[in-house]
């Protein structure tokens, strides 16, 4: 893809088990600020608050910053990632920047949907149209 930097951010990776912990990974395209968001279904308060503390001190070091939330990877979050989003976009809006979302499965959607969660956030159906509106 034409424009993207290196990649930087992120945390934690694989353990014994074939089970992760909760990651993300900043990659810059143009202006934007792309997140790929990688998340087990359950997390133990300690993985979220780091987690939560990783991206918002992410979106902090980035005022004013253009964000997209890939959620491509993931089909299912529980009520403390639904939270997580709640405070990125707050975060984001606080900082004067700009958020939106995309590439949300339909499982996912469905459970944005139950929560009125897409009422909140800008959603696009692929990181190209995601990208596309924030001007990359």
């Amino acid at each position: 893809m034409l424009g993207v930097s290196a990649v930087s951010g992120g945390f934690f990776g694989y353990d014994e088990g074939d089970m992760y912990e909760p990651s993300f990974e900043v990659t810059q395209v143009g202006a934007v600020n792309v997140v790929m968001l990688r998340l087990p279904e359950m997390m133990d308060s300690h993985e979220f608050d780091r987690l939560n503390e990783e991206v918002l001190a992410a979106i902090a070091g980035a005022p004013q910053g253009r964000w997209v939330f890939d959620l491509a990877n993931l089909n299912y979050m529980g009520s403390s990632s639904l939270g997580l989003m709640v405070n990125i976009r707050q975060r984001v809006k606080q900082v004067g920047g700009q958020l939106v979302l995309c590439s949300i499965s339909a499982p996912l959607m469905k459970i944005f949907r139950t929560c009125c969660l897409e009422r909140l956030f800008m959603i696009y159906r692929t990181r190209d149209e995601a990208l596309q509106k924030l001007g990359k």
